[in-house]
Formats: structure tokens, C-alpha cells, sequence
């Protein structure tokens, strides 16, 4: 991590700087701010957090993956109040939080939620999530403000489902380092956040997140294409190519 922390043009931090003791490596946020010339350009409209999940338990007769601990479920809290309150405060204070974003390699245990009957994608092998489950999505709910969350680990799982008023997103098989499935192309998951513009031209914060997958196939094919979110609509929609 302190390599890719290095390099040039990264914005990969190692730990918060301001945090002492924090589990892991690879925890940190990036603030992405408004147009500027605009009433959200020293506000930061759209807040991405990025958390390492570990590998395997370090605990004894604790066994499988890890998961993501208490101290940096403290930060996050922490830091997702600190936005909250800049966006909801002046100069402009808007009326709840900035949409949120979060990143992290190994499922929670609520992805084990779904069926077909209610993700978009497909299921080809079991959650691999840690075999204790620390509450971190419960804190997501606390907090509010995550609209999707996003994970890897499971190769050959591409859905997403919403629960609790969170997607629990696969970034779907990109790489061709690691195993995959014969026939089934790998892809990767788009996400394409768009801002709101008024009748004069003038930028504004979040209208809404999309995603899709592009798979890695003669024509670079988009698939599932989905709202998660939005200011006008809170629920899911598919998106048509």
C-alpha cells in the first residue's frame, strides 16, 4: 500500500493521517467537490470511502476471511458525520448529506440476502464473506449517507441488490490473473455519477448514480445497466444501451 500510495498522480492514502491507531491499511476518503464558480464549489458533493476488509482472521478460533474492525468502523462514523454536518451547515447548507460511496474487497455477510428474484446480475458461487459479522453494514444504515457499496473476492458473482435502502454491489471478474469461469466473459462494473443542472445552465450536486458492466468481449458489451440512486427517485431502475 505505501507503494501505490507513492506513485505518481495517486490519491491512494496508506491510513488517515489524523488517526493513530486504525486496523489495516488502505482506509481513507476522497472528497469530490462541486463545479467550480458555483454555490457547491468548496462543498464536497459526493464522498467515496475506502476500507480494507483484511484477508484471513488473525483471531484463533475465529476461522475464514476477515472483516472490516471496530476502529475503522469509528473512523468512518466519524468521518461521514464531519461531511454530513460541512454539507448540511453554510455557506449554501443543504438539507441531508451528500450521497456516499463505499469500496472494500470482501462481501458482508448481507449479500447472502439476495436471490435472483431480487438482484440484477447473476449469482455463480457461494458469498465468501467473514464467518463472524462485525455490524458494518448496520453502521452503513446508521450513517446514511452510502447509496451503494461495492466488493470483489467472489469472482464469478456479479449482482447487485438493494437492502435497507443500500445496493450491496460485485465489481464483477476483471482481472485474468486470478480464476474465472469458461464462456463467461470477465467485465468490470461502471459507475457513473451525474450532476444536476438548473434551466440556466448552472451546475448543481448529485442528480443521480448509475452502473453498469462492460464485458470484456468482441464488442465491449454494457450490461445490467441500473439507477442506484437519485434526488428524485430512491429506488432502482434499469438502464437500457
Amino acid at each position: 500500500m505505501k507503494y501505490i500510495a507513492s506513485l505518481k498522480n495517486t490519491l491512494s492514502i496508506v491510513n488517515p493521517p489524523q488517526v493513530r491507531i486504525i486496523d489495516g491499511f488502505g482506509n481513507y476518503n476522497l472528497e469530490v467537490g462541486g463545479v467550480q464558480g458555483t454555490d457547491f464549489e468548496n462543498k464536497s458533493v459526493l464522498n467515496l470511502y475506502f476500507l480494507d476488509s483484511g484477508d484471513y482472521s488473525k483471531v484463533p478460533f475465529i476461522p475464514g476471511y476477515g472483516w472490516i474492525k471496530p476502529s475503522q468502523q469509528l473512523w468512518f462514523q466519524r468521518t461521514s458525520e464531519k461531511l454530513r454536518k460541512a454539507y448540511m451547515n453554510g455557506p449554501v447548507p443543504q438539507k441531508e448529506a451528500a450521497p456516499g460511496l463505499a469500496y472494500f474487497h470482501i462481501p458482508l455477510p448481507e449479500y447472502a440476502s439476495f436471490d435472483s428474484s431480487n438482484f440484477t446480475g447473476v449469482k455463480q458461487e457461494r458469498i465468501s464473506s467473514a464467518s463472524v459479522n462485525s455490524g458494518f453494514f448496520t453502521t452503513l444504515v446508521e450513517t446514511g449517507d452510502v447509496k451503494a457499496v461495492f466488493t470483489g473476492h467472489d469472482h464469478v458473482n456479479d449482482f447487485c441488490g438493494k437492502l435497507t435502502g443500500i445496493h450491496l454491489c460485485y465489481a464483477g471478474g476483471f482481472g485474468y490473473h486470478a480464476y474465472g469461469k469458461a464462456g463467461w466473459s470477465r467485465r468490470a462494473r461502471v459507475v457513473l455519477v451525474s450532476l444536476d443542472k438548473t434551466e440556466n445552465g448552472r451546475w448543481e450536486d448529485v442528480k443521480s448514480i448509475k452502473t453498469w458492466k462492460r464485458l470484456d468481449d468482441q464488442n465491449l458489451t454494457g450490461i445490467d445497466g441500473q439507477v442506484l440512486w437519485s434526488k428524485s427517485f430512491g429506488g432502482t431502475l434499469l438502464v437500457t444501451f
